[in-house]
C-alpha cells in the first residue's frame, strides 16, 4: 500500500487503536510512511506486533501494544509504555470497534410469521439481548471515549494535537439488522462534534472518518459467498453505492492524512467525512 501524498509527521507520535485490523493497519502504515513514530494498539497483541513489524521492516519506527479499550487500567498501562518507548501522543486514531451477533436481528424488517410463531433459531427485535446491545455500544462509544481521556491529556497540556475517530456510514444511514452498531456509530459522530467544541480551547482538532462499505475480516462471510460471489445483502449494498464497488483500505488514506495535517486542515474540526462511494448521497431512486 502506498500513500497518495506525503505530509511531514517527523517527530510526531501517532497511536492507532484497533490497529491490527484491515482498515486501521493501513492507517498505521501510512502515518509511519509520513515520518510518525507509531504505536499499534490492539486487543490481540500478535496482530499489533505484525503491523508494527511491517512498519519497522520498511525503516519506520513502531511498536505493537496490547490494549483493551474498555479497560481504563489497560489503557493507562499502554500509555505509560508508549510514552517510555516513543514519547507522548500527538495523533490519536480511535479505530477500535465492531459488532456482535447478540446485537443483530435475523430479519431485515418485522416478520409477522415469526412474530406469531417464534423460531428459537431466529432473533427478532423482541429477542435482542440487552447485554449484546450494551457490548456493541460500549465497544464503539466507550472504546472511543476512554482512550481519548487517557491519550489526549498530554495534548491538552502542550496545547496541540489531532484526534480522528472512526465512525461509519451507519451513522448517516442506519442499516437493517444491526441497530446496536448503527446507534453506537451515530454516538461516535455526535461525540466527535461535541469533543471538537470542548477541546478547541486546548488546541486539539477532533474529526471523524465515516467509511462506507469495505470488505474486512468481520463482514466478509456476510457479504461474500464461499466462491467469492456477492450475497443478496452484498448485492443490495452495491446497487445502492453509485460507484458500484466496495472501498479499498487505501481509499481512506487521503482523508486521514488531510485531517492529520495541521497545514492542510488546520481550520477543520468537528467534521465527519463520509468515504462511501456515494452511498450517503443516493436515495435509491
Amino acid at each position: 500500500m502506498t500513500v497518495p501524498f506525503k505530509i511531514d509527521l517527523t517527530g510526531k507520535v501517532a497511536l492507532v487503536t484497533g490497529g491490527g485490523g484491515i482498515l486501521c493497519s493501513g492507517m498505521a502504515v501510512a502515518l509511519a510512511e509520513c515520518g510518525a513514530k507509531v504505536a499499534v494498539l490492539d486487543l490481540r497483541k500478535e496482530a499489533a506486533d505484525k503491523v508494527a513489524a511491517q512498519i519497522t521492516a520498511k525503516g519506520g519506527r513502531a511498536i505493537g501494544v496490547a490494549c483493551n479499550v474498555l479497560d481504563r487500567a489497560s489503557i493507562e498501562e499502554a500509555n505509560a509504555l508508549i510514552e517510555k518507548e516513543l514519547g507522548p501522543c500527538d495523533i490519536l486514531i480511535n479505530g477500535a470497534g465492531g459488532n456482535h451477533p447478540k446485537g443483530t436481528t435475523s430479519q431485515e424488517t418485522f416478520c409477522r410469521e415469526l412474530f406469531n410463531n417464534p423460531d428459537p433459531g431466529q432473533i427478532s427485535f423482541y429477542d435482542l439481548d440487552p447485554e449484546g446491545i450494551k457490548f456493541v455500544f460500549d465497544l464503539n462509544f466507550l472504546g472511543t471515549l476512554l482512550p481519548t481521556q487517557v491519550f489526549s491529556r498530554n495534548m491538552a497540556a502542550k496545547g496541540s494535537g489531532v484526534i480522528i475517530n472512526i465512525s461509519s456510514m451507519n451513522a448517516f444511514k442506519p442499516l437493517t439488522k444491526i441497530p446496536a452498531y448503527s446507534a453506537a456509530k451515530a454516538a461516535v459522530s455526535n461525540f466527535t462534534q461535541w469533543l471538537a467544541v470542548h477541546m478547541a480551547p486546548a488546541g486539539i482538532r477532533v474529526n471523524a472518518i465515516a467509511p462506507g462499505f469495505f470488505l474486512t475480516d468481520q463482514n466478509r462471510s456476510l457479504l461474500t459467498n464461499p466462491d467469492g460471489s456477492p450475497t443478496p445483502r452484498s448485492s443490495k449494498i452495491l446497487n445502492h453505492t453509485p460507484m458500484g464497488k466496495y472501498g479499498e483500505p487505501s481509499d481512506l488514506l487521503g482523508a486521514l492524512l488531510w485531517l492529520t495535517s495541521d497545514k492542510a486542515a488546520g481550520f477543520v474540526t468537528g467534521a465527519v467525512i463520509p468515504i462511501d462511494g456515494g452511498f450517503s448521497a443516493y436515495s435509491g431512486v
